[in-house]
């Protein structure tokens, strides 16, 4: 794992948003695992202006979402594909047909999961991952108790993940308390990882995913794992991290990070 700590929230996001580009450059026809929350709102803004502005193509790239909230139609508001459409794929030149997310609408979940991970295998696994971090340290909606080689499948919302998202419904007492999310193992499962964490209420759970035990309490932990995890913090996030000095002289002096620099 590597951390990489920037000066604040805006330049961590377009950190994220470069290293997503790059990759896409690269690899036309990356499989993006993609994160929503408002964590992710900044990144997918500079990634439509790269877009328009650079001609970022995205014509060939295919995406899977982490979750979707069960009980809640694709055309929802509230839902995540909505999200993702609002946000990203109807501003940028992505094959609406190539963009998947857990329909939370289905009438046979376990069905919908197994078809979940079944298409992510077909479509050659995916190339990189965005996550956030939750306030319980969940990554997508694996609660804590989540088994660090869980698929995906359905999962009950802590009042920890209620009271956070709550707030984004018009009635908070609606929001939906189960979930479709990528197992902790279907995450891990991905080629690379960058994971993304601003502000001073995450400090205390960043720290315990990035230098606590592995533990399935915190699922993020299990990103200690990966052997390609990249964690981008801003100072307020990263002001309990035990090891900052380390990981700051780590980006200054690791050829990798020289164009950011």
């Amino acid at each position: 794992m590597e951390v990489i700590i920037r000066p604040d929230a805006a330049i961590a996001a377009s950190m994220t948003a470069e290293l997503v580009a790059q990759a896409i450059r690269i690899k036309p026809q990356l499989v993006l695992g993609l994160a929503t929350g408002r964590t992710m709102e900044t990144v997918y803004n500079h990634l439509v202006e790269k877009h328009q502005k650079v001609n970022l193509d995205f014509s060939l790239c295919r995406s899977f979402n982490l979750d979707e909230y069960i009980g809640l139609s694709p055309e929802s508001p509230h839902s995540y594909r909505y999200y993702m459409n609002y946000h990203l794929f109807k501003k940028v030149n992505i094959d609406i047909r190539n963009t998947h997310l857990p329909d939370g609408s289905a009438k046979d979940i376990e069905a919908e999961c197994k078809k979940y991970e079944d298409t992510i295998k077909e479509c050659g696994g995916v190339d990189i991952q965005l996550l956030g971090i939750g306030r319980s340290g969940h990554i997508g909606f694996n609660e804590p108790l989540s088994a660090l080689y869980s698929r995906t499948r359905a999962k009950a919302l802590t009042p920890t993940t209620i009271a956070q998202n709550s707030p984004l419904f018009p009635k908070p007492e609606d929001m939906p308390k189960r979930a479709i999310t990528m197992g902790v193992g279907t995450i891990l499962d991905a080629k690379r990882i960058i994971m993304l964490v601003t502000g001073k209420e995450k400090a205390e759970i960043l720290a315990k995913a990035v230098e606590g035990p592995v533990t399935s309490m915190v699922s993020a932990s299990a990103l200690q794992l990966h052997p390609k995890c990249t964690v981008i913090a801003d100072e307020a996030a990263a002001e309990l991290l035990k090891e900052k000095e380390y990981y700051h002289w780590i980006f200054k002096n690791e050829p990798e990070w020289e164009s950011f620099r």
